[in-house]
Parts: structure tokens; sequence; C-alpha cells
């Protein structure tokens, strides 16, 4: 895996990666799940497929007891559609990763089957694992690449209309640092490196898109620099913490995806201690270009996982996000349905990661 260890080294990986050993990466769940979608016409008897476990991995993007709440039903509307397709899956097990690289580790060693993963952690990962299916989101009232737009029209809201790539947001929050940052851009200025340099930063897992690689390459283009320049970072182990130390002030800038904000509105007051709103108490400072959506990805390692599965994985999963069941699921994660993928769609991802790889050579 030469790409992935040229990666690792390049990032500089903080947390360790989780390599198998028959476990899959976290938190695990079960019990019984809500209402299958609608009736389908099972194959039954010998002409199922029978399978004794489908294990699914998520990467902690969210509080990972969020995540397997939301998640648990998954199991019963999984199993539901592809008997439809014509397996019977004896169990459906789902955890949340400890780190987006745990996830796609347990992908490449085959030790989960199927995962829900950026597309920067699957370009990273796709000697072990290939994608399936590219989630698809609600477009957002706001898609400027000019943070005092987005300051402009406070709360960003979704839209009708479906989208297939999503833009990374370099967030300020209450702290004096933050909000003379968010006052430069408000006044139609631009912050200096050693401005930028001089506050706290809280940053996500180095595969990840929009915590990671995308705002990496912000700082390279304005500024030449990267996130292993500044002098103040911190790495969460989800989207909440960071906003936790937002909220707190333990940091000053965060780097998410542009409507994670929407995700944390109830919580930045009831469980972060905010007496004013998110949209009150947070500015954007810089907008990424845009990222592809999340994948649905399945290892290449794992004993169970064919191309016969992998078709009726896709039909499944396109088939589910129709659900309403199935719309409360993915929810957790903003997708709002599926489309069939290939690796080609996630060619602009590599070119990230081959940029961020040069800048370091």
């Amino acid at each position: 895996m030469k790409k992935k260890s040229m990666l690792i080294t390049v990032f500089a990986i903080v947390t360790a990666l989780l390599a198998g050993c028959g476990a899959t990466t976290g938190t695990s769940s079960t019990g019984a799940a809500p209402a299958s979608p609608a009736p389908t016409t099972d194959v039954k008897g010998d002409d199922a497929q029978k399978i004794e476990e489908l294990k699914i991995s998520f990467v902690p993007s969210k509080d990972p007891d969020q995540i397997i709440t939301a998640t648990d039903p998954l199991k019963e509307l999984l199993k539901s559609q592809l008997s439809s397709e014509g397996y019977e899956v004896g169990s459906i097990s789902i955890d949340v990763g400890t780190t987006y690289e745990a996830v796609g580790e347990a992908l490449s060693a085959g030790t989960t089957d199927v995962g829900f993963i950026p597309g920067g952690t699957y370009t990273l990962y796709d000697d072990g694992a290939d994608v399936i299916l590219t989630a698809t989101r609600a477009g957002l009232s706001n898609d400027s690449d000019q943070a005092k737009d987005w300051n402009d029209n406070k709360p960003t809201q979704p839209t009708s209309d479906q989208a297939t790539y999503y833009r990374s947001l370099l967030i300020a929050g209450p702290s004096a640092k933050g909000q003379a940052l968010a006052t430069k851009i408000n006044n139609g200025e631009q912050p200096t490196w050693d401005e930028l340099n001089d506050a706290n930063w809280a940053v996500m897992s180095t595969s990840s898109s929009a915590g990671y690689i995308y705002p990496t390459l912000w700082l390279q283009s304005n500024f030449s620099k990267s996130l292993t320049d500044l002098a103040h970072v911190v790495t969460s182990d989800s989207y909440g913490s960071s906003f936790a130390r937002l909220a707190a002030g333990q940091v000053d800038l965060i780097v998410a995806f542009a409507d994670a904000r929407r995700d944390y509105e109830e919580q930045w007051t009831s469980e972060f201690g905010r007496s004013s709103s998110i949209w009150d108490e947070t500015n954007v400072i810089a907008v990424t270009q845009g990222i592809y959506n999340d994948t649905i990805s399945v290892s290449k390692n794992s004993d169970i996982m064919t191309d016969n599965l992998k078709a009726a994985l896709q039909k499944a999963f396109i088939a589910i996000a129709q659900t309403e069941e199935g719309k409360n699921v993915i929810a957790v994660y903003s997708h709002e349905g599926y489309k069939e993928a290939q690796s080609s769609d996630y060619d602009g991802e590599r070119k990230a990661q081959e940029i961020i790889r040069n800048m370091k050579k």
C-alpha cells in the first residue's frame, strides 16, 4: 500500500490506525428496529444466498452514540431490501470508527464489509475499498465562494435541489480572536497568515475532505501554507467535539462541512452552554472549492463481498433512501439519497491529495 503509506507520512497522522484482528472500529449496537420499507417480493428457500453477518462501519463525523442510535433501524431495513435481491442475511452489525482512518483500515483489512466514508478517506484506501454509491444532499441557500456572503445571508437553509458536492468552511467562534477575524471578513478585508497562525484551530482526521484536505488546499492557495504549518492545532474526534471546543472558547477556528452549523444549532445552546444562537456567535472566514459527496464503499478483502452483492447493496441502499424510515436513518449524515458511483468520480479528490503530497516534497 505504497500510496497509503506516503499519504500517512505526509499528513503526520497523530491517531493510531486500527489494523483489524477481527474487530472493526468502535461502538457497536444491537436490537430490533422499526418497520421495514414497502413490501417486496423476497427470494426465499434454496434460491436465496445466505450471509451469516454483514458488518457496516460509519466514520465519527458526529457523536458515535448519536450515529448508533440513528442508524439502528438500518439493520432491518437493509435485511428486507437484500432479501428482495436474493440475499438472506442472518445479522447486520453497525459500529462507528474511532477515526476516519480506522474505517478505511477496517475496509482494507476486510474486518468490515461496508463503510460510510468521505471521498478523501475512500481515495486514501482505494487499494482495499471499492466505491459503490455517492450520497446526494439538499442544496444550500448559500453556495458562494466568498465568506462574507455566508455571513450576510445567515442562517444557511436547505433547498429542494439535490447536490452531489459540498464545501468546507473555516468557521470563527465567539472567542476574542474568532470575533476579530470575523470582523475583518465582514468589513471586506482578508485575514493575514500571522492572524491565522496566532489563532487556535480544531481540525479533523487527515483523510477528512472537509475537515482537513480542502482547508489545507485553501491555505496552500492563499498563503502557500498547510494545516501542519499552524502553531496551534488540535485534532477532534468528531465535528461535535470541534463545535464544543469552539463554544467553550478553547479554539478560535474550526473547519467543517458547509451545513454543519445546522446540525449543531440546538446543541450550541442546550449542551455547549451558549446563550445566543450559533448563527449569532459564529461567522465564516473562508470557503473552499467544492468537494464531491460522501461514499458508501465496500471492502475488496471481505470474505462475503462479490460483484453480485455489490449490485444488490446498490439497489438496496437506493431503495431504502426512498422510504421515510430510510430518510430518517441517512439524515444523520445529511444524506438524502444515493446514486451509483464509480472510482473515476473521485479523480478530483485524488488530484487534491496529490497536490498536498507535492507540497511536502
